[in-house]
């Protein structure tokens, strides 16, 4: 199709408008439609497709004879109706556009400039031909960028230039990414196949299409190169290298130049290369496609033969070809008839060369080398050789003919059969066979098809022999086949050859378009949105009418059979056949000896002059006879194999194509069978071929490359646009494009769309959902829910519908810009009126200032006068105030010493008065005080008095009542616990109160009596006083006496008959209420005598039980408890003591040191620490002991033992510390118990005797514990038995055991006299002075009975002890108690922290999506797990010192026990050991001098290397132990190696260790924990190797230790960093991922990464300077690999990307601050990283900017600089693209500035 006549886009669906009747509006609408299908409508309808044409931005392609599409801006709206559009063309020119009056179609929109340049096409929001030619040439031409994708397809075009992206780098650079991770390229089609490959299990097809000329044999040998990169071979016969050495082998035979390419194939090739089941290459096979061998014989002008010959002819003067007689290529005819037989910039001499050096690659000898080229150079003489004349019928070649003679020498056939058969040939019939002479023309016609043949089967041997080198010696696993075929081909004069390439093209794009098709429906159906099927163009009647029953290629091998065939009689059967039945076949006008096949890509006319005989391939039976007789025993070979193996053209029958191909024999041939099968045409092996290759294409995932050819003129970086549009039409890019357009063919992800159309969402629409928040905006932007569909996991978008949404973000943006840029605008003149209002202040200010400063020179100088005024006037006036000062002063002076005087002398007086009247006063106020204080104290003692009898009446009352039975009563229930105790003195008590109560009953008569006898003596008194009348006069002197004291006798006497009266009165009436009370009592006495003495009963007996069978209970608990706790103090004792013989036997087993040779210990610092376990021990000691240990004894220390044994002590320990805490709890509960029944109020009596006697009896047992402690000293002494002292001894055990048993009893009986001497301090505190009876009368017994003054000094000396004891427990458990209190504050303040950090994670986590949501709950959860373990770590550390710890201080004390036996057995006889029985005793152990030395036994290397570095948990050594464990460890064994002068035995210690740590990593290498163990390892042993032996020792010993060493940092290379993901779309490119998408490394991810390193190694006790190379080597990886994406990825190249990892870098520099690392270089590794950044925000239009880059960018490279501004991408429309001027001002700049050395390689 040419270049001027566009195909319309969507032509089915403006068929199906015009066939429908429609109005006129309505019709001009529909075709509006049908035009754009790919055009989104804007809520409204189809409003928008006028709308968007009606606006004066909008720009559209019109065709263009020249460059077949230009871009022009419409200037007038469009109407429906209108005829002619207003366009202007970008060169300013303006122009009207004629409308098609009968479609009326408009041109097509052109794509927004943010879309342009896109590494897909199919993410352009318009797609159609311009669209697709104008991204594909601003790439090409404007960015340097020969890739792009197209769908599935990579799109390549020729550079015609050397560009450096093809190097190893860039391999690895590509290998493991995405494919449209990275910018297009050829390695990622490559590294799409190989992961599929081993994803899917599934073989791949590359599929490498194109014109001659496009580059697709380069793309196919790239291809390779990749698959022998990345996936290296199985064995070590270097297949990859094979594989790669086989394209100059075919090259050089396969390959000519051509007019359109120097270095064209002229053969299809179809390379499987093999995999095993690790994906590594095992072998290749290769199949071939249709040579050229026309060729050979002839070539165009302007073209060669095949390289071979040229390179034959440039090697003719080597020696060892001086025998083929070659010379010049001009003097060749099969070379000389292009006239050009040089290529421009390749030398042929050095292609042979490396043509040899292949062949000897793959096995071919030099003897088969010479035999291939005798056989070329034989072509190249047969070629030479002419024929002569003899009449029209006959001919025959000259006698001697020189070129046929060497053509005859090199191939070993005789002269004369040759020369005949040339000249002849054999007619067989029924009956006879003649020899027939043949004409000039005929023979020269059979020396060209002899030539031609002899090639082809050369071909095929060598072809052949190529495969043998590839075959497989393995089973195969899968492949990837390199199809590299020619492209469409249309020339002036068409024939067979370019009939069968075109034929082969439409069943390759048929195959194509299915692919296509089907992966389009699998996507949509993978999404779950609706499917339509698309109309797309199917060429299967074009493959139908040239392989069907009755076409082209069956009518050819029908007319090559009949006898008398010709061209033209085939040529009328085609006419006959084909012509007005079939629509792709056409008669040309003018030639009846040509026919035209409409292709899928173009009409071509073919010739039909030599199809016959190009078909037939016809060669003369008898010269190919002569040639199999030949002595050349290479040339029979190749023709004795032509039955046997498969032709040029044909391939195995079965549709999957093995590697190894073994020539299949029939099981029995008949005759004729192998001439028939000889005599095949070639289109028919051709079309079986072809459906063979069709067949493996199909049973294989395919991936295609489409090779454009920019130019025909070979200039690099050339776009000629007809060219390029012809061959996207031919290579099927635009029905790629068509079948996308019809569908969906804008993919966007929710988190996409999200993040590009953010700007148009309100914060209200903003959901949690991303897939829920776009459906709803969406929803808003376009009501047509046709133009787009929700997928699972993307939208999809009809055509034109991204450009819609684009044009409304940009609509939007540019009215936030118009804003922005109104405030700054604003703000600038804000500043500007400021800076004015600011400098007319200043002029004013000035002004005023001067103004100001000449008032103040005027006021000054006023003021200078007034001062000297004011000086002369003060001067006059203070001499005149001088003088009167002066006599004013004397007169004052007089005055005041008058009256000082006068005021002393009063002063005097008053001071002696007030002295008397102090006395005075005093005297009678002591005299007042006395008297009150008298008083006052006989008043007290009046009131007291009193109260006293108050209270002493009340106590009488109630001892009376019943109320004080009830008390006493209730006191006795809280006294009933010590019933046990107190019931005999309640008894008696209860009988004292009988007494009590019978004693007042006869107080009561006797007081009655007596008032009674009262009152009788007082009627006996009044008688005797009626007689005593009569004795008056003899009593009158006592009368006179008595007579002062009648009176009152009297007045007493009254009132005392009065009360007598009324006392009788009362008494009466008491008596008689006593009366009644005493019945009443003495009920209730009775009744309550009787209830008490049940209840008593009842509660004495219950209670008895209860604390009987308490006290027994809570007795067992404690003893089972003490049993225990003494048990597991004898198993701890056992194993130390276990431990100890073990250490003691280990030092046993140690050979003595050898005297002589000694090195001092370098390493003491670490030899001398806990962890080092030592087993040298000194000669004289261990002589006599190691003599008489058992040979079984001396097996090596087993170190999975002695772990296993530490770890039983820690547990014991635990388990030891659990039964104490468990016995201190039962302890507390026994002790509150005994506090309680202190609490209740004892009775003294018995109490105290039975704490006396439990306090006596305690102090015996300690003293009898004590004579048992010094008996068993004793006996200690007595024993001289070393056989049964030994250490394990049985007998020691014993003592041992008793020894400690003795030792805890005795603590804690001290602590029970502690306990009780505490309970008679609360004991005698409760005794204090009650105001009862009861309470009184026993302190008063208590009192009584320490009548001795020593006795209570004593008993008061303990009680003050017994409190200051009390006092001081008491603070050291509030001490204890408040830092409890304390600790727990803190523990309730750090949970409510982690609570309410916990509450924020939780809002901070509901605010998230679900997905982000996890893995944030997933990552907070690891954390607190991680710190949890840390936690737990540290306190596992913390025990293990104190175990530690525990342990030394057990040793000393075992220690000081020893010398303390050792002292106590020098003074025993040794006749007391017989008599007495054996006892344990203990052997003393010196103090060992440990030398730092490791033995080991040589044959126990390997366990030593396997249990320290091979099956090494790093882990656990660098918790548990230390985590140079291993290094110090062997560097132990090392010196005790190099001790004993055993060099072999010292150099295979390191060997081993060497190899064993190689192993670990190679093995382990991709766990950071067990490479940072080792490096930290590997340094310190490096370490101590240095400071034991200098740096001779290390630098010898050391070597390969240092390789190690170098091969941690090639390991930590591997650690890759992701890029960041692109904003906008990548097309369809992103379903062909290999991998789903598993989460970019975000910036967290990576600091927690490092964080995790930096721990780890940190943890591994790593120097820190080696912890800074590393720390430095990650962060050079880290800028590597971004500094790569920004360079191989055209999406990373933006403003934005470099804003983001500018702040991604500082985010890296803020770690290294935290971490101290600031000085370890890593910072300066990233500066390449930080420039680049920059320079993509930089502005980037004039020369002072490129002067600023030019400084700016001293670390980057000027390549790396020029291609990132090549890269850089607009992701909105307000940036701009960077000129091409720009770069070239850049370059220029660059090339004056000396650039220092980079960091970075230069990748690209």
């Amino acid at each position: 199709m040419s270049a001027e006549s566009p195909e319309p886009a969507s032509a089915e669906e403006q068929k199906e408008m015009e066939d429908k009747v429609l109005s006129p509006e309505k019709a001009e609408e529909a075709k509006l439609k049908a035009r754009y299908p790919h055009l989104g409508q804007k809520p409204g309808g189809s409003d928008f497709l006028r709308k968007r044409l009606q606006k004066g931005y909008a720009r559209v392609w019109i065709p263009d004879p020249e460059e077949v599409w230009k871009s022009a801006e419409l200037l007038k709206d469009y109407k429906p109706g209108d005829k002619v559009l207003q366009l202007r063309l970008e060169e300013g020119k303006d122009l009207e556009y004629s409308l098609d009056p009968k479609t009326k179609e408009l041109p097509p929109l052109r794509n927004p400039d943010i879309l342009v340049g896109e590494n897909d096409l199919t993410a352009l929001s318009y797609l159609h031909e311009p669209a697709v030619l104008h991204n594909l040439k601003v790439r090409f031409i404007d960015s340097k960028l020969i890739y792009t994708y197209c769908g599935i397809v990579l799109v390549a075009i020729n550079p015609y230039e050397q560009l450096p992206i093809y190097g190893e780098d860039i391999i690895n650079a590509y290998s493991g990414q995405n494919m449209g991770d990275m910018d297009p390229h050829i390695f990622a089609v490559a590294e799409e196949a190989y992961k599929q490959m081993a994803r899917d299990e599934r073989n791949q097809s590359i599929i490498v299409s194109g014109e001659s000329g496009a580059g697709k044999t380069v793309s196919a040998k790239y291809a390779m190169r990749y698959f022998a990169t990345v996936s290296g071979s199985a064995s070590e016969a270097n297949v990859e290298e094979k594989v790669l050495a086989s394209n100059p082998i075919m090259e050089s035979i396969g390959n000519a130049k051509t007019t359109r390419n120097d270095n064209s194939s002229r053969f299809g090739k179809y390379i499987e290369i093999g995999f095993d089941k690790r994906y590594r290459i095992i072998g290749a096979n290769m199949r071939t496609y249709l040579l050229e061998k026309s060729r050979v014989v002839f070539q165009a002008e302007e073209e060669r033969n095949y390289h071979i010959f040229y390179q034959l002819c440039a090697s003719a003067a080597l020696p060892e070809f001086k025998t083929l007689r070659l010379g010049n290529a001009n003097y060749f005819h099969y070379t000389k008839q292009g006239g050009s037989p040089v290529i421009d910039g390749v030398d042929d001499a050095k292609e042979m060369v490396n043509t040899r050096q292949a062949c000897t690659l793959l096995g071919i000898s030099d003897s088969y080398q010479m035999g291939i080229f005798r056989i070329l150079a034989g072509i190249l003489h047969l070629g030479n050789v002419e024929f002569a004349s003899r009449d029209s019928d006959s001919c025959t070649v000259p006698p001697k003919h020189e070129p046929l003679t060497i053509f005859c020498d090199l191939m070993g056939v005789e002269y004369e059969e040759m020369a005949h058969w040339l000249c002849h040939r054999k007619l067989a019939t029924a009956t006879e066979t003649y020899i027939k002479p043949i004409s000039k023309l005929h023979a020269i016609n059979a020396r060209d098809a002899l030539a031609k043949h002899i090639y082809a089967n050369l071909f095929n041997w060598i072809v052949d022999h190529v495969n043998k080198a590839l075959h497989a010696a393995v089973k195969q696993h899968s492949f990837i086949g390199v199809l590299d075929i020619y492209g469409f081909e249309t020339f002036e004069i068409n024939s067979f050859e370019q009939f069968c390439i075109n034929y082969a093209n439409e069943k390759l794009q048929q195959q194509f378009n299915m692919h296509v098709f089907k992966l389009e429906q699998e996507e949509y159906m993978k999404e779950q949105i609706p499917w339509t099927l698309i109309d797309f163009y199917d060429n299967q009647p074009c493959i139908n009418l040239i392989e069907a029953k009755m076409g082209v290629l069956d009518l050819l091998d029908e007319e090559c059979k009949m006898p008398k065939g010709s061209d033209d009689s085939w040529a009328q059967k085609l006419y006959n056949t084909h012509l007005n039945k079939c629509a792709l076949f056409e008669k040309p006008r003018m030639s009846n000896k040509a026919f035209i096949i409409k292709h899928f890509a173009d009409k071509v006319e073919y010739q039909c002059e030599g199809f016959l005989e190009k078909n037939k391939d016809t060669v003369y039976e008898e010269q190919i006879r002569v040639l199999k007789s030949s002595k050349f025993k290479l040339l029979p070979e190749l023709f004795q194999d032509e039955e046997k193996v498969l032709s040029p053209t044909s391939a195995a029958p079965s549709g999957r194509v093995p590697l190894t191909r073994m020539p299949v024999k029939p099981a029995k041939a008949r005759p004729g069978q192998a001439s028939k099968e000889h005599k095949k045409t070639v289109g028919h092996q051709f079309r079986n071929s072809l459906h063979l290759l069709m067949e493996t294409l199909n049973a294989t995932t395919p991936h295609y490359v489409r090779c454009i050819k920019p130019n025909d003129f070979k200039f690099p970086f050339t776009f000629d646009e007809k060219r390029a549009v012809q061959q996207l039409r031919a290579c099927g890019v635009l029905e790629t494009i068509r079948i996308s357009a019809a569908g969906f063919p804008s993919r966007w992800t929710y988190q996409e769309f999200f993040s590009r159309y953010r700007v148009l969402m309100k914060q209200r629409d903003v959901l949690g959902d991303r897939k829920q928040t776009c459906k709803n905006v969406l929803e808003k932007l376009i009501q047509d829910k046709d133009k787009y569909q929700f997928g699972k996991t993307k939208i999809f978008f009809r055509a034109g519908q991204v450009a819609y949404l684009e044009k409304i973000r940009a609509d939007k943006l540019r009215a936030a810009c118009i804003r922005i840029q109104k405030t700054i605008r604003g703000w600038l003149m804000r500043k500007k009126y400021m800076r004015m209002r600011k400098a007319a202040i200043t002029i004013q200010r000035h002004v005023r200032g001067y103004q100001a400063r000449c008032y103040a020179k005027f006021l000054r100088r006023t003021r200078a006068a007034i001062t000297i005024q004011k000086f002369q006037r003060m001067y006059v006036v203070r001499k005149r105030y001088r003088c009167m000062r002066d006599a004013t002063i004397a007169l004052q002076a007089l005055l005041r010493g008058y009256m000082v005087r006068n005021k002393y002398q009063m002063m005097l007086r008053e001071h002696k008065s007030v002295v008397i009247q102090k006395h005075v006063r005093g005297w009678l106020a002591r005299r007042r005080y006395g008297r009150t204080l008298r008083a006052i104290v006989y008043l007290q003692c009046c009131y007291r008095r009193m109260m006293a009898k108050r209270e002493l009446k009340k106590l009488k009352i109630e001892a009376r009542s019943v109320e004080r039975y009830k008390k006493l009563h209730i006191g006795l229930e809280n006294k009933i616990m010590q019933l046990q105790r107190k019931i005999d003195e309640q008894n008696k008590e209860y009988k004292s109160l009988l007494e009590k109560m019978t004693a007042l009953e006869v107080t009561y008569t006797t007081e009655t009596e007596k008032l009674r006898g009262d009152v009788e003596r007082l009627r006996l008194s009044e008688e005797e006083a009626r007689s005593a009348t009569s004795r008056v006069l003899s009593l009158q002197e006592e009368i006179a006496k008595l007579r002062t004291e009648l009176h009152h006798t009297q007045a007493e006497k009254k009132s005392i008959e009065e009360r007598a009266d009324k006392y009788k009165h009362e008494t009466e009436q008491l008596v008689s209420e006593l009366k009644e009370q005493n019945s009443l009592l003495k009920t209730e006495k009775e009744e309550l005598n009787r209830r008490i003495h049940d209840q008593a009963k009842e509660i004495t007996e219950s209670m008895e039980r209860k604390l009987v069978e308490e006290t027994k209970q809570l007795e067992l608990d404690l003893n089972d408890e003490r049993l225990r706790y003494q048990n597991l103090l004898n198993e701890f004792s056992r194993l130390e003591e276990r431990y100890d013989d073990l250490k003691d036997e280990m030092n046993l087993m140690v050979s003595i040191p050898k005297p002589g040779h000694k090195r001092t210990d370098s390493t003491h610092s670490s030899n001398e620490s806990e962890y080092t376990f030592s087993s040298e021990i000194t000669e004289a000691e261990d002589l006599p002991l190691r003599m008489e240990e058992p040979s079984e004894k001396k097996a090596a220390l087993d170190m999975s033992l002695f772990l296993k044994l530490q770890k039983r002590v820690s547990e014991l320990e635990q388990e030891k510390q659990s039964l104490q805490d468990e016995l201190d709890r039962k302890e507390e509960q026994a002790l509150r118990a005994k506090a309680k029944e202190e609490e209740r109020p004892p009775i003294r009596g018995a109490e105290l005797e039975y704490e006396s006697l439990k306090r006596q009896e305690l102090e015996s047992e300690n003293k009898k514990l004590k004579n048992e402690l010094n008996e068993l000293q004793k006996a200690l002494t007595e024993t001289r038995a070393p056989e049964v002292t030994a250490p394990g001894a049985p007998a020691y055990r014993v003592l041992l055991d008793q020894l400690t048993s003795v030792s805890e009893e005795l603590e804690v009986r001290k602590e029970e006299v502690l306990i009780l001497r505490s309970q008679l301090v609360s004991q005698k505190e409760a005794i204090q002075p009650k105001h009862t009876m009861t309470d009184a009368t026993i302190l008063l017994e208590d009192v009584q009975k320490m009548k001795d003054k020593g006795e209570i000094a004593q008993a008061y000396i303990g009680l003050k002890e017994t409190n200051r004891l009390l006092e001081s427990q008491l603070q050291s458990q509030r001490k204890s108690h408040e830092n409890e209190l304390e600790s727990l504050r803190g523990e309730i303040q750090s949970l409510k922290e982690e609570n309410n950090r916990q509450q924020q994670l939780l809002a901070q986590n509901l605010q998230l999506p679900p997905e982000a949501r996890i893995e944030a709950s997933l990552q907070h959860e690891i954390t607190r797990l991680t710190n949890e373990n840390l936690d737990l770590m540290e306190q596992l550390e913390k025990q293990d010192k104190t175990v530690r710890k525990l342990k030394k201080q057990l040793k000393v004390f075992a220690k000081k026990i020893g010398e303390l036996e050792v002292g106590q057995m020098e003074n025993i006889s040794p006749g007391q050991i017989i008599d007495e029985p054996i006892r344990p005793v203990n052997i003393p152990r010196k103090e060992k001098d440990f030398q730092g030395m490791l033995e080991y036994k040589k044959e126990d290397e390997q366990k030593l290397v396997k249990n320290l570095i091979l099956e090494l948990k790093p882990r656990g050594v660098a918790v548990n132990l230390i985590p140079g464990l291993p290094a110090y460890i062997l560097f132990m064994c090392v010196r005790h190696a190099d001790y004993l002068n055993d060099d072999q035995k010292v150099r295979s210690l390191l060997t081993s260790t060497i190899n064993g740590i190689k192993k670990v990593l190679k093995k382990r290498g991709d766990d950071f924990e067990t490479v940072s163990f080792w490096l930290s390892n590997t340094c310190r042993f490096l370490h101590c190797l240095k400071q034991y032996s200098g740096e001779e020792f290390a630098k010898h010993s050391g070597t390969q230790f240092l390789e190690i060493m170098v091969n941690f940092s090639g390991m930590l290379e591997h650690e890759t960093i992701q890029g960041v993901s692109g904003v906008k779309p990548t097309g369809l490119r992103k379903r062909t991922s290999s991998i789903a998408d598993e989460g970019t490394y975000t910036l967290d991810s990576i600091i927690r990464q490092l964080n995790s390193f930096h721990s780890v190694m940190c943890q591994h006790g790593m120097d820190p300077e080696l912890i800074k190379q590393v720390v430095k080597q990650m962060f050079y990886i880290i800028g590597a690999v971004t500094l790569n994406n920004l360079l191989l990825r055209k999406d990373m190249c933006s403003w934005s990307k470099g804003m983001q990892i500018r702040y991604n870098v500082s985010q890296l520099e803020e770690w290294l601050r935290d971490k101290n690392l600031m000085n370890s270089g890593a910072k300066e590794t990233l500066e390449p990283l930080i420039q680049a950044a920059q320079l993509l925000q930089v502005k980037k239009k004039t020369d002072e900017d490129a002067e600023a880059i030019c400084s700016m960018c001293n670390a980057l490279t000027t390549a790396q600089i020029v291609k990132v501004l090549n890269l850089y991408t607009p992701v909105n429309e307000f940036e701009e693209r960077v000129l091409v001027s720009f770069i070239r001002t850049i370059q220029v700049c660059l090339s004056f500035h000396q650039k220092p050395f980079g960091y970075f390689q230069e990748n690209l």
